[in-house]
């Protein structure tokens, strides 16, 4: 696990958490997903009750992350379940997104003031971190309407916005972009490359060890994220005919700085944690926000008040073995 502890010049500890407590934060950590599995960060401990986590900056994905956001909005997933874990350990969490200007690379900072219970809706969410998967196959043909609506009250996250796609008409704009990418991606080879990089020729790979390589099985659906070569790519009708089956929600903010990046990343685990708990499985998307002409339509189509940072689908599974990314 990625973790670090504060110690004095002479190595003897001055953190207050205790091992267990800091497993226990690091665990959840490491379950959190991540673009490619990338994992790029690391956790670090203060005296008396601080945890700090820092951007990694060597897992860098230059093809597909040139500016970083989605490095940033993983964080942002991560330091959600770390707020989950100090709060379900019984502590207060208090929350700094970028608290040290000298350090840009410190993307959040929780101190643990005090002791305070979790609410039953902050430990739900907790007990789903070990349950969640990304869900890249097509969803059980079963209505979502009863568990939306917890979904999409789940986010609490300031400056965040969350707005589910509607009707057929948004479906097959959205089906349109989604064709557009997935036939610019196929044929980038240097997105390819940096692709199979990242991927591990094994169904679970370690937390930070790339997708699995069973994700080429699922060649026929191009909104998963992962795009290959052999992609077959499916008509807009089609597309759009699929997408009627899950709930499709953006997570959208008003700027987009890295603060903006790192709020989405927290919302979008909350409502990700929501879905699980409530037994909905998921994936995300972010890729499609990275071509110019995607992210415009995007907003042009559903009339958007801000920037697209995230796309999250929802539906019932149809096989509980998945992987963590």
């Amino acid at each position: 696990m990625n973790t670090r502890t504060t110690q004095h010049r002479h190595g003897r500890e001055v953190s207050g958490w205790t091992p267990g407590e800091k497993n226990l934060i690091a665990t959840a950590a490491a379950h959190a997903p991540s673009v490619h599995n990338t994992q790029p960060w690391v956790l670090e401990f203060h005296d008396p009750h601080q945890v700090s986590l820092y951007e990694r900056l060597d897992r860098a994905l230059p093809r597909h992350d040139p500016l970083g956001r989605d490095r940033l909005i993983s964080c942002g997933v991560a330091l959600e379940h770390v707020r989950l874990a100090v709060r379900a350990l019984g502590w207060s969490a208090d929350l700094m997104v970028f608290p040290d200007t000298t350090r840009p690379d410190e993307v959040g900072r929780l101190t643990a003031a005090g002791r305070a219970g979790p609410s039953d809706v902050e430990f739900a969410r907790f007990a789903a971190i070990a349950g969640r998967r990304s869900h890249r196959k097509p969803f059980a043909a079963r209505t979502t309407d009863d568990e939306s609506r917890a979904v999409l009250a789940a986010h609490s996250t300031s400056g965040v916005g969350v707005r589910p796609l509607r009707g057929t008409g948004e479906l097959a704009a959205l089906a349109k972009l989604l064709q557009h990418t997935a036939l610019v991606l196929r044929d980038d080879h240097a997105y390819q490359r940096e692709l199979s990089c990242w991927t591990a020729p094994v169904r679970d790979p370690l937390p930070g060890a790339g997708v699995s390589a069973a994700i080429r099985r699922t060649a026929s659906l191009p909104w998963a994220g992962l795009v290959r070569r052999t992609t077959a790519i499916p008509d807009i009708a089609t597309l759009t005919d699929r997408l009627r089956g899950e709930l499709l929600v953006v997570v959208e903010t008003p700027d987009d700085g890295p603060h903006d990046h790192v709020r989405a990343g927290l919302a979008a685990a909350e409502i990700w944690l929501a879905a699980t708990a409530v037994g909905l499985a998921a994936s995300v998307l972010t890729q499609p926000f990275h071509l110019s002409e995607v992210r415009a339509g995007l907003v042009e189509s559903l009339s958007l008040n801000g920037f697209p940072q995230v796309l999250l689908r929802f539906g019932h599974p149809t096989d509980q073995r998945e992987e963590m990314t």
